[in-house]
């Protein structure tokens, strides 16, 4: 029996491409891990009329590790995001999309370390939403509007926005024990309860409270959102661990991508109890399948972080220094760390992870 049995999720679009050159880099490690490969996404639809057959739920709880590459989510209609439906089937209920520069990648900053700690289950991603001209979204607006004494177009579409107590609180503590852990200075709250006083407003209440409990420890403070989009460009470097609501932290966490060089550099964690699902932060790219050509470096640092998730730290920085090595020397990369994206000497997405297995054995 191997020591490690992995759910390994390959996607739409490019994902099956990313998700096979990660898995030959994190296999050139030499770890004892079995991947169970299940299909998800549009490639499920076909197979087993959903985008995401209770099978790949299971394989996730009995494994209590994945790594997905990404998945198509079509914009206005069709199925729901299945990344969102799979952080709520499984309670994945933490986030954590660290954005750290690296010598090679073209940036207009140098030395960012930010980490954003973002909400999953809650807030306007919950998903309950009614939709415009149906009779049960006009006796919705009905009810608001005699309870709230606010006037409501009756042709709109209404959504829905839950913060409770737990979740925020459950974040919070995420944010503060990730920063104990990992040697962090500071966790700042984002939010907007200036005007959404008891939504947001409860989320501030929350991580305060949680805050008195890390004094001496680590340093906290809060941030309306529309100021921290502008400090974040300004001196992104006064920062730290970010905790946000779901929206903000999503939007957050590309704008911090940005600041690093995009989103192609960018990993993510999904977090429960005992669960953990890692995956990039970026899209599918549907119109490169099968081209080799996209870059898979946010997947394989999603799965340096899932090594260290593991417990297997020395595996994790052996993984994460041979990708940053060949990011650095530039040469056998994909076309989009090239100061001309039209350079011909850029690379493929399997030859560069031919170049970073080099590393990895190099480094044995």
């Amino acid at each position: 029996m191997s020591k490690y049995t992995i759910t390994l999720l390959p996607g739409d679009g490019t994902g099956p491409e990313l998700a096979e050159a990660a898995k030959r880099c994190v296999d050139a490690l030499g770890l004892d891990i079995k991947w169970e490969v299940m299909e998800v996404g549009e490639s499920a639809i076909k197979k087993f009329n959903t985008p995401l057959p209770n099978e790949v739920l299971e394989s996730i709880k009995k494994n209590k590790i994945a790594l997905k590459g990404p998945i198509t989510t079509p914009i206005g209609s069709g199925f729901r995001s299945v990344n969102v439906a799979m952080r709520k089937a499984l309670d994945l209920y933490a986030c954590l999309r660290p954005c750290k520069s690296y010598k090679g990648v073209r940036s207009r900053y140098d030395d960012i370390d930010l980490v954003i700690v973002r909400e999953n289950t809650e807030d306007l991603y919950a998903g309950i939403e009614f939709q415009k001209g149906l009779k049960e979204t006009a006796e919705l607006i009905q009810t608001l509007e005699k309870m709230s004494k606010k006037k409501i177009r009756h042709d709109s579409a209404i959504s829905i926005k839950p913060i409770s107590v737990e979740g925020s609180r459950r974040i919070v503590e995420f944010a503060f024990d990730y920063a104990v852990k990992n040697g962090r200075k500071k966790v700042t709250a984002v939010h907007k309860a200036n005007i959404m006083k008891f939504t947001d407003g409860l989320f501030l209440e929350v991580a305060r409270e949680v805050a008195k409990s890390y004094e001496g420890r680590v340093a906290f403070e809060d941030r309306i959102v529309d100021n921290m989009c502008m400090q974040l460009v300004q001196k992104p470097h006064d920062y730290d661990v970010l905790v946000l609501p779901n929206l903000y932290g999503d939007i957050i966490s590309d704008l911090c991508a940005g600041l690093i060089g995009g989103l192609g550099i960018a990993p993510g964690a999904n977090i429960g109890e005992g669960l953990a699902l890692f995956e990039p932060t970026h899209g599918s790219a549907p119109k490169y399948t099968g081209l080799n050509k996209v870059n898979p470096t946010a997947l394989l640092f999603s799965a340096v972080l899932m090594l260290k998730h593991m417990g297997e730290e020395k595996q994790s920085k052996r993984l994460e220094k041979a990708i940053a090595d060949v990011i650095a020397e530039g040469k056998s990369v994909t076309y989009d760390f090239k100061a001309d994206r039209n350079d011909k000497s850029a690379v493929g997405t399997s030859q560069m992870a031919d170049a970073i297995i080099e590393k990895i054995k190099k480094s044995a």
